[in-house]
């Protein structure tokens, strides 16, 4: 038998880009409950901001956190023992970056040596959070609990200077991805490896699967490219994310609205 799981962006996909609602999305999220078919959250979101969403939904599977930098599995979830590095509270984490504090260390390493003008999430209060996410002040809060990535602000002037503060990124071994308002710098992780791990964990237990990929913006390609079937949706502006990849559907509609029609067209309105 074939299964079918859906991993997801939030952000400007599942969720609108400005007032972070899933009300379009809540129609296809209700019918992909119903059906049994897992609907897994891989965003930058932290996981403090996913936990939020998955009481809101009812969604009780594996979600992926801050860019890939770790899973999330409920305990319990899989019939099977497998590897992973931590149990917080009911969920056990299968950790692919490293810890927020190195990248913090680096970052900071980084700035020192180079005298580059960038602000994380850590030197930001929650308000100067709010006012560049559009997130409400408790959401803002929800989102500086970081674990594994840090969402920096470029503050030097010239593509000069972001060209070498992304080199000297690259030096330390930190990766980094533009996620429309910020640059999110780690180490390690990503959305590609995650949904190649939860993939694997979840042919173990059905055997033969086929996954979605939705997301809207080019730091989703690394989750897109390891789906059967990648669907990218509109941005607010109308248009599609500049992406090569084979099979990719583009679908009409900004965020959530595109989000439903994509659930429509793969599993029939």
């Amino acid at each position: 038998m074939l299964h079918y799981i859906i991993f997801t962006d939030l952000d400007g996909t599942l969720l609108d880009s400005k007032t972070y609602s899933y009300e379009k999305s809540l129609t296809a999220i209700n019918r992909l409950r119903g059906n049994g078919i897992p609907v897994i959250f891989c965003s930058a979101k932290t996981r403090a901001e996913q936990e939020i969403y998955r009481r809101g939904l009812g969604l009780f599977h594996p979600f992926v956190v801050e860019n890939g930098g770790a899973i999330y599995i409920p305990q319990g979830y899989f019939p099977f023992p497998f590897d992973y590095h931590k149990t917080v509270h009911d969920l056990l984490a299968i950790e692919l970056a490293i810890p927020y504090r190195k990248v913090r260390e680096f970052l900071v390493k980084i700035g020192k040596e180079n005298d580059f003008g960038f602000k994380g999430f850590t030197d930001m209060s929650a308000a100067e959070v709010a006012e560049i996410t559009g997130l409400n002040l408790e959401s803002a809060r929800l989102a500086q609990q970081r674990e594994y990535d840090e969402p920096v602000k470029f503050e030097s002037s010239g593509e000069k200077d972001l060209s070498k503060f992304l080199a000297k990124l690259g030096e330390a071994d930190l990766n980094w991805s533009h996620g429309g308002r910020l640059y999110h710098i780690m180490g390690g992780g990503g959305k590609g490896k995650a949904v190649e791990v939860l993939s694997g964990l979840y042919r173990k237990m059905w055997g033969e699967i086929r996954t979605v990929g939705l997301g809207n913006g080019l730091n989703d390609l690394p989750m897109l490219s390891q789906v059967d079937i990648p669907i990218l949706v509109q941005k607010r502006d109308h248009s599609w994310e500049d992406m090569n990849l084979p099979r990719l559907r583009r679908i009409r509609g900004i965020g959530p609205e595109g989000w439903s029609k994509a659930i429509a067209e793969v599993f029939g309105s």
